[in-house]
């Protein structure tokens, strides 16, 4: 039987109960080869069971899923050469340096001494190790590590490439060197399924995104598509004026009965519309009631807003 090369991974059903707890609730997945597909939730969503198991490390109680066309409970030895995966937490060891790291992975990927030094160099070159490449790891920035991490899974170019939270805990300068890191790999052909808690970071990365939530998939779809599901824009308004935020409020409310969404900042108003067009009638009454504004912006809900928007609807 010929095996389907349109995906790069097919789930349905898959299912993963510890005890009495289901972690990953019979969900399903289609992911075309050369993307990066966001897997978005917060922790104890069932992210991480998800990649343990299509990466052949964990049992499947339930359902089915094929990655490239073979089957992951019956064909892992047909999968495990073309798959990769990095954790959340760096597993290079900290005595060695970073060329050192690379050169005993090479080795144990079955590399001469020779060609393990050149793919070592190659790797720290494309990575931006280079300069660092005989210092100990343990000297390493947080970012370094995880690319580092990142280049050891990638010794062999994989197919596939599992990154379960690549950026926890890294600063912002670090977290957007991963993030060139990715955009390469997948420039290169290789399909990625991210992990991540960061809404910013599917939204900046993935093709596509799939919301998890207690062990179940509650969206699914672009960003885009994501931000359109909420049905409505977010109009901020900034007033000059802190005290006229109530009477803002009260106005808006009584006269175009939108629903308002909290803001942390006192002179900040935030209004929920699903219709352009009423921005404009808000402003008007704002001006007719000499209530100032210091700026003001429409735009498209962001992730965060979404995620927020989407797990209120499952609780309720």
């Amino acid at each position: 039987m010929e095996k389907s090369r349109e995906y790069a991974i097919e789930v349905r059903g898959l299912t993963k109960q510890f005890g009495d707890f289901k972690a990953v609730n019979k969900i399903d997945l289609n992911i075309e080869k050369g993307m990066v597909y966001g897997f978005l939730g917060p922790n104890g969503a069932g992210k991480t069971t998800t990649v343990r198991m299509l990466a052949t490390l964990l049992e499947i109680d339930g359902g089915t899923a094929t990655i490239f066309g073979y089957d992951v409970q019956t064909e892992p030895k047909k999968i495990r050469p073309r798959i990769a995966l990095t954790g959340q937490y760096s597993s290079v060891d900290e005595d060695l340096t970073g060329k050192e790291n690379l050169v005993m992975i090479c080795r144990l990927m079955g590399f001469s001494r020779k060609d393990s030094k050149k793919r070592a160099l190659d790797l720290l070159e494309a990575f931006g190790l280079f300069d660092a490449a005989n210092k100990q790891t343990k000297e390493y920035s947080g970012g370094m590590r995880r690319r580092l991490d990142i280049a050891a899974s990638i010794v062999v170019t994989p197919d596939l490439l599992f990154l379960d939270e690549p950026t926890t805990g890294l600063d912002p300068r670090s977290r957007n060197q991963v993030w060139d890191v990715i955009r390469a790999l997948t420039k290169a052909g290789t399909t990625v399924l991210l992990t991540t808690q960061y809404l910013e970071e599917a939204d900046q990365l993935a093709d596509r995104i799939a919301v998890i939530d207690k062990g179940e998939i509650i969206a699914e779809g672009t960003a885009t598509e994501l931000k359109a599901s909420v049905g409505s824009g977010m109009l901020h308004l900034t007033l000059k004026n802190e005290a006229d935020r109530t009477q803002a409020e009260s106005l808006i409310e009584s006269s175009v009965g939108l629903v308002l969404s909290e803001s942390s900042r006192a002179a900040e108003v935030l209004v929920k519309v699903e219709d352009p067009a009423i921005a404009t009638t808000i402003l008007n009454h704002l001006a007719e009631a000499g209530i100032e504004l210091v700026t003001f912006s429409l735009s498209q809900p962001s992730l965060d807003e979404v995620f927020l928007a989407l797990t209120e609807e499952e609780e309720a």
